[in-house]
């Protein structure tokens, strides 16, 4: 699966710089076009955050690209199951909650151009920058032998059943103990855009995202851990253009 997605990734981007050195005469067809949408990942079930994409002329097929996605990242063995004692749901076994924050800079290059007012443009891009890892705690509310009802980090040695956890903290107390983690990505991605207006896209971008972080991410405690994450991605957003 690596040895595919790195060779994906430099094909791509080959023929991105490849295409710089193009000689075009006519002018582009827009200037700027921004796009704002829903992210769909392989690592994140079947929602896994928003994504904001910006792109600026170069020359008539070649563009800046800045690009800002916030996604989530679940553990593959993550499963809900039911409180015995409150009948609330909770994921067994969870640590940490992961969210990835990923701002980057590359290239669009058009390889196929709608018409001005209908059709299909389709793209394509690389692009790389830095991750922010926010790492959220994942609270539970724990009855312990006393009777004692708290609520803290899930540890596997202060908690060794799962039948006394009562419930779980809303994501947003979880996210106000947050600390943070850092590292780098790169993406690669076709995107199909059609419309019926000269002002305004609708697209879908499909590709390959793969993340390094510096330290690896305790999500689950019980099972294996990673740092490195690969991950295929659809993105949807709707947009406008100048």
């Amino acid at each position: 699966m690596k040895k595919y997605f790195a060779l994906a990734l430099l094909t791509l981007l080959g023929g991105i710089l490849y295409a710089q050195d193009i000689a075009l005469e006519e002018d582009p067809p827009y200037n700027r076009q921004t796009g704002y949408g829903l992210n769909l990942n392989s690592n994140a079930g079947l929602i896994g955050g928003g994504m904001i994409k910006h792109t600026r002329s170069i020359n008539n097929k070649m563009y800046h690209l800045f690009y800002l996605d916030v996604v989530n990242v679940r553990h593959p063995k993550e499963q809900r199951a039911q409180s015995r004692l409150s009948g609330e749901s909770f994921i067994p076994g969870k640590q940490n909650y992961l969210l990835l924050v990923r701002p980057q800079y590359g290239r669009e290059l058009i390889l196929f151009r709608r018409a001005a007012e209908q059709g299909v443009q389709v793209a394509a891009s690389f692009s790389a920058g830095p991750t922010l890892a926010i790492i959220a705690p994942y609270l539970i509310e724990y009855r312990f032998g006393s009777g004692n009802i708290r609520l803290e980090q899930y540890d596997p040695d202060r908690h060794p059943s799962f039948d006394q956890v009562v419930r779980t903290s809303r994501f947003g107390e979880s996210l106000s103990q947050s600390t943070f983690g850092f590292g780098g990505a790169v993406r690669s991605a076709i995107a199909f855009e059609f419309g019926n207006f000269r002002t305004n896209v609708t697209g879908v971008e499909a590709g390959l995202t793969a993340d390094f972080l510096a330290q690896r991410v305790i999500m689950m405690p019980l099972a294996e851990n990673k740092q490195n994450y690969f991950s295929i991605f659809v993105n949807i957003y709707y947009g406008s253009r100048n």
